[in-house]
């Protein structure tokens, strides 16, 4: 349902994909700028980096990792949710994979076979490399999710403006998550400090384990140590903060 509701709200859906696929060559054109005639910098080279932002934009949506519950918050169906036969985590997490396999099929498998035409190889640093990534990405999700669910839950704790919320969190993911701008190139080694953060799990770990630029055993570990720490605290915000949830609607 949510797939098709992707699909068939506005006709002009696909232009947002049209605007991605603009964002990524602009993207690639400045880091050729940036890195010509250079070598390695902070361990990446420029191909690994043009890959590095190849697969950041083929994935944004799972890495960013966004879901419709602000939008609950707004019409007020989060109210009817909690009485559905399913977990609301369960819900918006179905929702959103409903909306990121549309994305996927329309855009990021053809920005994948349309790599080369950028000049950039698509493919993972090795076998090692490919093979671990769904899990990263999987443990990215997962983590992502959490996060989520923890600062919508702050929001209605603290009775705070839920859009104010989710664009802080949206800000933090962005910056500090290594989606847009790898870790490793952040001046004064700010880098190395936010990768013990719960964002670098979200976005860094899995595509420096795909192109090679990171110690896979640790980044896993990171991804793993942060969602079994996480989901146990999105769980006890909303069972004390579900009371004082008030919306639109209901």
């Amino acid at each position: 349902m949510a797939a098709a509701g992707q699909i068939g709200e506005s006709p002009l859906f696909l232009m947002d994909y049209l605007l991605r696929f603009l964002r990524v060559a602009l993207l690639l054109s400045i880091w050729r700028l940036l890195f010509a005639g250079r070598g390695a910098v902070s361990g990446m080279t420029l191909p690994a980096l043009l890959t590095y932002t190849l697969i950041a934009e083929a994935f944004a949506e799972p890495l960013l990792c966004r879901t419709e519950i602000v939008w609950a918050f707004w019409d007020g169906s989060i109210a009817t949710r909690f009485l559905r036969p399913m977990g609301l985590f369960a819900q918006f997490a179905a929702d959103a994979f409903g909306r990121w396999s549309v994305g996927f099929a329309v855009f990021s498998l053809p920005l994948l076979l349309c790599a080369p035409l950028l000049g950039v190889n698509p493919l993972p640093a090795s076998l090692m490399a490919g093979l671990l990534f769904p899990v990263s990405l999987a443990l990215s999700i997962s983590v992502g999710l959490a996060m989520e669910f923890i600062f919508m839950a702050l929001a209605v704790l603290f009775e705070g403006e839920i859009y104010a919320i989710s664009r802080v969190r949206q800000a933090l993911v962005v910056l500090l998550s290594g989606a847009f701008l790898p870790l490793a190139l952040m001046p004064w080694g700010l880098g190395k400090i936010f990768d013990w953060l719960p964002f670098a799990a979200m976005a860094s770990a899995p595509l420096r384990i795909y192109t090679g630029t990171g110690r896979p055993a640790w980044l896993l570990a990171t991804q793993l140590g942060w969602t079994l720490l996480l989901w146990p605290l999105a769980s006890w915000l909303w069972r004390i903060s579900r009371e004082r949830m008030v919306s639109y609607g209901g």
